[in-house]
């Protein structure tokens, strides 16, 4: 027993999803966060703190590392070897957004070396890179605390990670409303959570969420309008897609974002196709949407707006002036 009364503790690697079981047992003398995203490391961060108080680590201090150097670690250092005079039991947070302590690893290790059972270190880095796990002040890490890392949520996950928010904020919600969701945060799991946080609040709890409710939460009506669009193209609705195109125009709706819902209903139709069955017009209907997004982005002289009118006509079934061979070939040209 060295230090603060420490024991000697075996590495531990942990997975984040592992985390509540984990604090549900005796706490580790050193916690390692890495990860970029905000708000998983700040969960993360905010959950060791909270079953810290419970143990009676009532007094925090917080160092910010934002250029290491050789004297970097050492008010760290000093307050991590000083005996508190307001608690017993204490909290080194130490911030890295780096990840490299640089000349002030020494600094660094000492600061892991003095955690103990009235001292708990809790440092947090942005990223580490995989060759860096073999220096001085990580091995001490892993040999006496716990490591977790926070990969970022990517889109093709973001879905299933909205999911599991609404689940535990007692909501299911509906696959158009996921979908809303996910557009309108792209990727931003701070924003979702916080849309997600104003849904609980309005519903009660075990309500299915839809589209309205999104909408009606975030105060975005266009973007619901995007998703009321989609549905009447899917239904062949040609009067209230382009009357809903003309009221997203007027609000000034990015084209790209209409054109995203185009192709959306585009899909859902040829996924109710029977197998095997031909889509009528499918080469020209794909051309137009090509045409429309490279007038969107500013790659072809023409007015997105009619084209997107143009794509949903032909999307409800209707037809409606055809492509020349001339308009075909230069939707390729910038």
């Amino acid at each position: 027993m060295g230090h603060n009364g420490r024991k000697q503790e075996s590495a531990l690697k942990l997975r984040p999803e592992d985390l509540a079981t984990h604090l549900a047992g005796p706490l580790r003398p050193v916690y390692l966060l890495v990860g970029e995203d905000p708000l998983l490391v700040t969960e993360a961060s905010d959950a060791i703190r909270a079953r810290a108080r419970e143990r009676g680590f009532t007094e925090r201090e917080v160092f910010q590392i934002q250029r290491p150097s050789t004297d970097a670690f050492m008010p760290a250092q000093h307050a991590a070897e000083a005996m508190s005079l307001f608690a017993s039991r204490r909290i080194i947070e130490i911030r890295l957004p780096g990840g490299k302590p640089g000349h002030g690893e020494a600094g660094l290790v000492r600061v892991i070396e003095a955690a103990g059972e009235d001292l708990l270190v809790l440092i947090i880095v942005g990223k580490i890179e995989r060759d860096a796990w073999q220096s001085e002040w990580l091995q001490q890490v892993e040999k006496r605390g716990v490591s977790l890392t926070f990969w970022p949520v990517d889109l093709m996950r973001f879905p299933d990670w909205l999911r599991s928010r609404f689940r535990a904020a007692g909501l299911v919600p509906d696959a158009d409303a996921i979908a809303l969701l996910v557009e309108r945060t792209e990727g931003n799991l701070l924003a979702a959570r916080q849309e997600i946080e104003k849904l609980a609040l309005l519903l009660p709890t075990g309500a299915r969420v839809d589209t309205a409710a999104v909408a009606a939460s975030s105060g975005d009506s266009a973007r619901f309008d995007v998703f009321q669009l989609s549905k009447a193209v899917s239904a062949g609705d040609a009067t209230r897609a382009l009357r809903l195109l003309a009221g997203l125009r007027a609000e000034g709706t990015e084209p790209v974002l209409v054109l995203w819902s185009l192709l959306r209903a585009r899909a859902e139709l040829a996924g109710n196709q029977p197998r095997g069955a031909r889509r009528p017009g499918g080469a020209a209907i794909t051309a137009r949407a090509v045409r429309a997004d490279r007038m969107a982005k500013g790659r072809l002289k023409g007015d997105v707006w009619d084209e997107l009118m143009l794509l949903a006509t032909e999307l409800c079934g209707l037809r409606v002036l055809a492509l020349s061979r001339w308009q075909l070939r230069s939707q390729g040209q910038a």
